[in-house]
């Protein structure tokens, strides 16, 4: 893999703890720590995406040599790397959690890539000085879904870190699925994550909360010169430049929620220190997708509880975390005024998204209020499924006979409606096609605009855990088949039908199809 030409910025620029290894300590003064990846006994590659492998100009013969899979397993550094995890700190669940840090992910080094970069990460490759009492490994259960995501959400048009390779280990991992004392053995497995950056929120705020300041302040500088080049200003207006900079972030983040929430998508674990300065999703936990339309759903056996990362609450969650930020940035700027007005007007950004991204859902040329939040309120009469729904509706015409009939195989439950049930979404359909005349807008144009803004194929919980089964017996053709499936999620791709359907009875409650932990 020679092609791989390391520049790595960050640790050339940025200081680094006097110690190396994975000994467990509180960083002061640095960013990060120097630890090498853990080896591994036999590994194993299951998968390579051919489309990340091109950002970095890896062909198909160096993705599947000796060399990739030792490198990629944690087994080998090549000529250039320089691996290390980072520090940062974050709120979980709303509360202060201190020094948290890259506990199981290892930066392998920065790719130079003509006038852009990607940093390459193991997630799952043993411990790093930021573990806590944890092991650093993974298993392959949340290895795969972290893979498999990382790559649909991009197919989505959704901003998210790239998936590069999973590689089982040979070794097994204890874990507690469901944090009910039933701790078992599991295959492990790493995951080679891509991203030009892979800072969150939570560097910024463990820099101020150790009131380093200095330190804060270069490292700001860093990251804007770095990932946001446009906004370099720094010589001329450093303050200028941190608002403007923490503005771009807002945007971003509103942007991102946006997309979240018009395929349906719930992270499950919106901490601070799961949240990417540059607004890309991050770290596939206990994510999952809309199936039941619900908006105070959470696939989060953790939040079940407090459901604060619940779907219906992504947006907000976006704006309270960007606020610690503020908070965190706040004495490089010495003025609250314009961090609050980006706050607001992050509120302005996504709700216009928002209205943006619904009108598009529903084909029309306008927004129309009153059609939306009737359909929304629709939606949880009964058990609907969100991303058949609105395929469904771009199926239906003026003259559709009977439309509720097109539309019965979206509910879970159709059985159960009631007369009055069918009768009001009857109305509102009637409505709904009475609004997109009037806005001009023919049935095919709509149909059109339809399929392009709501996908047909979602990486739904239960397709992944179908994968997931067949993988941990050997089988590795369902990650294949998932994710050519998953390449064109807005296409109809008739051989994937079956990859189309509403979740089945069987995975209603079945672990990993309905509810996760943070287990991995």
């Amino acid at each position: 893999m020679k092609s791989l030409n390391f520049d790595n910025q960050f640790t050339a620029q940025m200081p680094a703890d006097a110690d190396t290894g994975s000994q467990r300590k509180q960083l002061k003064n640095a960013l990060f720590a120097r630890v090498n990846p853990t080896p591994v006994s036999a590994p194993t590659l299951i998968h390579y995406s051919e489309d990340a492998a091109q950002l970095l100009g890896l062909s198909a013969e160096e993705c599947t040599s000796d060399e990739f899979l030792q490198v990629f397993a944690g087994n080998k550094q090549i000529a250039g790397m320089d691996a290390h995890a980072t520090c940062y700190g974050g709120h979980q669940f709303g509360n202060w959690a201190g020094q948290l840090g890259d506990g199981r992910a290892i930066n392998l080094g920065e790719v130079e890539l003509g006038g852009t970069h990607l940093m390459l990460q193991l997630k799952g490759a043993g411990p790093t000085p930021f573990s806590r009492t944890a092991d650093g490994l993974a298993v392959l259960r949340s290895s795969l879904r972290e893979y498999l995501c990382s790559e649909a959400m991009y197919y989505l048009g959704v901003p998210t870190t790239r998936a590069l390779s999973l590689i089982t280990t040979g070794e097994d991992v204890v874990r507690d699925m469901l944090y009910d004392g039933n701790a078992a053995p599991e295959k492990g497995a790493v995951v080679c994550r891509l991203s030009s950056s892979f800072v969150r929120f939570g560097h910024f705020q463990m820099l101020a909360a150790r009131q380093e300041l200095a330190l804060l302040k270069a490292f700001t500088d860093f990251v804007i010169q770095r990932e946001f080049p446009a906004l370099d200003n720094l010589a001329a207006d450093a303050k200028g430049t941190y608002i403007a900079w923490f503005e771009e972030v807002c945007h971003r983040t509103a942007d991102l929620m946006v997309h979240w929430m018009r395929v349906g998508f719930v992270h499950g674990v919106m901490n601070t220190d799961n949240m990417s300065i540059i607004g890309e999703t991050i770290d596939y936990g206990p994510y999952g997708w809309l199936e039941g339309f619900d908006p105070n759903w959470t696939p989060n056996t953790t939040d079940a509880g407090q459901r604060r990362y619940r779907y219906g609450q992504q947006p907000a969650i976006g704006q309270w975390n960007l606020m610690q930020l503020a908070n965190a940035i706040l004495p490089l700027i010495e003025d609250s005024k314009p961090l609050e007005d980006a706050l607001t007007a992050y509120v302005t950004r996504y709700e216009a998204g928002w209205q943006k991204t619904m009108t598009a859902k529903l084909g029309l040329r306008a927004y129309d209020k009153d059609l939306t939040d009737r359909l929304l309120t629709l939606l949880t009469v009964s058990e609907t499924d969100m991303t058949l729904f609105f395929r469904a509706l771009a199926g239906i015409a003026e003259d559709t006979p009977q439309p509720f009939t097109t539309l019965a195989h979206c509910y879970y439950t159709p059985e159960l409606l009631s007369d009055a049930d069918k009768a009001q979404i009857e109305t509102w359909l009637a409505d709904y096609l009475k609004a997109a005349k009037a806005q001009g807008q023919s049935d095919e144009d709509r149909a059109v605009l339809m399929n392009q803004t709501n996908p047909k194929y979602v990486l739904r919980n239960y397709l992944s855990q179908i994968a997931i089964d067949s993988a941990e017996a050997g089988d590795y053709s369902k990650v294949d088949e998932l994710l050519n499936a998953l390449k064109n999620p807005y296409d109809e791709q008739p051989e994937y039908e079956h990859l189309a359907e509403k979740r089945p009875e069987w995975a209603r409650n079945k672990a990993g199809c309905s509810m996760l932990s943070c287990s991995s």
